[in-house]
């Protein structure tokens, strides 16, 4: 979301959030204390981990959260017209100065009923909170989420492109997709406002428009193109024309076949940029013309001091292409005594899915960069992670959600939350307790009853304990430095790595376990029986 915009989404709210805070106020309760969290129920896309994401912006809505006279007066319309006059003017003095918030540092690997955010404050101004900061998380940590899975499918080395915002829902969620799926693990995007405004690395170079814009090498303006190290300017058409004759002796394609308006195209991005020259070669014919036409103007380069950045590939069988390609690369590589040439990124895309990256985990390591776009900002598998924000207290008194499906049951009371480490460093388990219950220790043999499983309960000895929440916001104003976004990416990363591979399994992997001492469990079988 762009920047400018976070602190005036006072109105970005359900209506019954401000029906129920005229309740509240009508009631006298609007000043109790209470406390709210936001989590999510099930991990997305059937995996066994999520990514917390969206803090940041979070923040930034709370520390501009107010409500203009024009708000105001458009509530006021909203509302029905017996509505106490009173009520508007002390939505005057409503803002964000008495709000607590603590939260998972953003980045980290966060499981189901964990509170990703624990939002304590006057009860009127908590709730009305509630739409917005579902709506600054739940997207942020779903495509965030579908990032990591691509990047963990990819493997370490090859390089991901975000390149959806043609196919997202909108600006805000383009800008979204891109800033989330750096976080996730992407390397660089297309999206140039998306760069501007996070500083996230953006590529790309042409179209198809670009290349069948072109017919003919005389269409070709200007044509000189002067040596890298300095010298007399060549003309480069004529250059690569000879290069193209070389290359497709060597590669045994008609010279006849090769598309001269692809060649012409070629020729003039590579005068226009001879030291970033990528070939487009599916055009028309990949083997017979776009890979011939990439290698005659590459080898021209090459004579003249440049090196092109790479090879793309938009359709087809990619991981089979790009076989066949690098065998075409070596051969001139070998041929025209070129080391550097073989090894010639090959970029794909081309309505890349998990399916795809799964079959070029097998067949694709020719491939080095991969530019994904529906698949990875629409989040097709899942289009929501359904995230909830709950009332847990209010004026000192425990609340929970009580229904006949228990997945949906919240658990009551101020809590925090501990990461359960084995020897290896690797979480095991992240264990809820009340907030005044003392803190878990490394080697202490701890109860924990593991929600969704059985009744009895789990001994467990931790190696390491890490407190999950920071207080990140108090007072009106952001309390702990928030790190750049590059930080939260590296962060993201490292909370990945942690992770046992069991875990991140992205098919049927093993349910990681949250747990809750025996206070909380006590508590919680207290109030049930108590609603009986």
């Amino acid at each position: 979301m762009e920047p400018g915009r976070r602190s005036r989404l006072a109105l970005l709210t359900d209506l019954y959030q401000f029906t129920m805070a005229y309740g509240y106020w009508r009631a006298g309760r609007h000043w109790e204390p209470a406390e709210f969290e936001l989590s999510f129920r099930r991990c997305p896309f059937q995996g066994g981990f999520a990514l917390g994401a969206g803090l940041g912006e979070c923040l930034a809505f709370l520390r501009g959260f107010s409500l203009s006279q024009a708000d105001i007066e458009y509530v006021r319309s909203a509302l029905p017209s017996g509505t106490d006059e009173a009520f508007f003017d002390y939505l005057r003095t409503v803002d964000a100065s008495e709000v607590t918030v603590a939260a998972v540092p953003e980045g980290s690997v966060v499981f189901p009923r964990v509170p990703l955010l624990q939002v304590k404050g006057p009860l009127l101004v908590v709730q009305l909170l509630e739409s917005t900061l579902l709506c600054l998380v739940n997207y942020a940590s779903l495509v965030a989420t579908n990032a990591a899975r691509f990047r963990l499918l990819a493997g370490p080395d090859k390089k991901l492109m975000e390149m959806g915002l043609r196919r997202a829902q909108g600006p805000d969620g383009a800008l979204s997709a891109s800033k989330y799926s750096y976080v996730g693990g992407f390397d660089f995007t297309s999206n140039v406002l998306a760069g501007q405004l996070y500083g996230i690395p953006v590529r790309g170079t042409v179209a198809h428009s670009y290349v069948v814009s072109f017919s003919a090498l005389a269409e070709v303006q200007p044509r000189m193109l002067a040596p890298r190290a300095g010298g007399e300017p060549v003309d480069f058409p004529c250059l690569a024309t000879t290069w193209l004759e070389r290359a497709c002796q060597l590669l045994r394609v008609p010279r006849e076949g090769v598309n001269e308006g692809e060649l012409a195209a070629f020729v003039s991005y590579a005068i226009t940029f001879p030291c970033s020259f990528q070939g487009l070669v599916d055009t028309y014919s990949v083997m017979r013309s776009g890979v011939p036409n990439f290698c005659g103007v590459a080898l021209a380069l090459a004579q003249l001091g440049y090196r092109a950045i790479g090879v793309r590939l938009d359709s087809g069988d990619l991981a089979r292409q790009a076989a066949a390609i690098r065998r075409m690369l070596r051969a001139c590589s070998v041929q025209f005594q070129l080391p550097w040439f073989e090894a010639v990124p090959i970029a794909v895309s081309n309505d890349v899915s998990e399916q795809s990256l799964e079959a070029f985990g097998t067949e694709g390591s020719d491939i080095d960069m991969i530019g994904i776009g529906t698949h990875l900002v629409t989040c097709p598998q899942q289009p929501s992670l359904g995230c909830i924000y709950k009332l847990v207290q209010v004026n000192g008194r425990p609340r929970m959600k009580l229904t006949e499906e228990e997945e949906k049951m919240t658990l009551p009371g101020c809590k925090a939350a501990y990461r359960l480490r084995d020897a290896a460093g690797r979480p095991f388990m992240d264990l809820l307790a009340l907030a005044d219950e003392s803190p878990p220790w490394a080697g202490q043999e701890l109860e924990a009853w593991v929600l969704g499983a059985s009744p009895e309960a789990l001994r467990v000895i931790p190696a390491a304990v890490e407190t999950l929440h920071r207080t990140y916001f108090k007072d009106g104003q952001v309390c702990e430095p928030l790190p750049s976004l590059p930080e939260v990416r590296s962060h993201a990363a490292a909370s990945l790595r942690s992770l046992g591979p069991a875990h991140k399994r992205l098919r049927e992997p093993e349910p990681y376990q949250v747990a809750m001492t025996e206070k909380l469990h006590v508590l919680l079988q207290t109030l049930r029986q108590a609603s009986q």
